[in-house]
C-alpha cells in the first residue's frame, strides 16, 4: 500500500543512524505507506515442538523524521496460528512527529512476545507511515533495521 522509496544514509534533510552496516532506509509519501511481511517459521526450519514450547520472540524496528516535515509511524506484529489467526499482538499506538518541537531523529520499537499459547506458526510484521504534510514526495516517516528474532 502506498508508494515506498528506497534511499541512503543520512538523505536529504536527514539524521545520522546509530549503527555501523546500515546504509539505506526506506521513505514514505503523502498517502499512507505500510508494508508487511509474513514469516512462515516451520518453512523456515522450525518445528512444531520448536514453537509450541512458546519461544520468546523479539521484534524490533527503527524510525526517524526528516528536519523539515512531519510525520506519522505505525507498527503492528502478530503472532499466528495455522490459520492465520492472532495468537498474540503487539501495536503501539501511532507516533506522531513534529521537527518543530520533537527529537525526530532515529529512535527504536521493540518488544518481546511471551506466554501466548502453544499453535504459533507464522509472525506478521507491518510498519509504515506517511507525512502528515501531504507534500508530493518521500517527506514521511523512514524506517530501517527492522527484525525478529525467535529464541530457540
Amino acid at each position: 500500500m502506498g508508494q515506498w522509496k528506497v534511499e541512503e544514509m543520512p538523505g536529504d534533510c536527514g539524521h545520522d543512524f546509530c549503527m555501523d552496516g546500515v546504509a539505506k532506509y526506506f521513505a514514505t509519501s503523502f498517502e499512507l505507506c505500510l508494508k508487511r511481511q509474513v514469516v512462515d517459521l516451520i518453512e523456515e526450519g522450525f518445528s512444531t515442538d520448536q514453537l509450541d514450547a512458546q519461544p520468546a520472540v523479539n521484534v524490533e524496528d527503527w524510525y526517524c523524521a526528516r528536519t523539515d516535515c512531519g510525520c506519522v509511524y505505525e507498527l503492528t506484529v502478530c503472532l499466528l496460528d495455522e490459520n492465520h489467526e492472532v495468537l498474540q499482538e503487539f501495536r503501539p499506538e501511532p507516533v506522531t512527529m513534529d521537527p518543530e518541537c520533537d527529537d525526530c531523529s532515529w529512535k527504536q520499537v521493540s518488544h518481546t512476545f511471551t506466554d501466548y499459547g502453544p499453535g504459533m506458526r507464522f509472525i506478521s510484521f507491518e510498519h509504515g507511515g506517511q507525512d502528515n504534510k501531504f507534500w508530493d514526495g518521500w517527506f514521511g516517516v523512514r524506517v530501517t533495521g527492522s527484525s525478529v528474532t525467535v529464541e530457540v
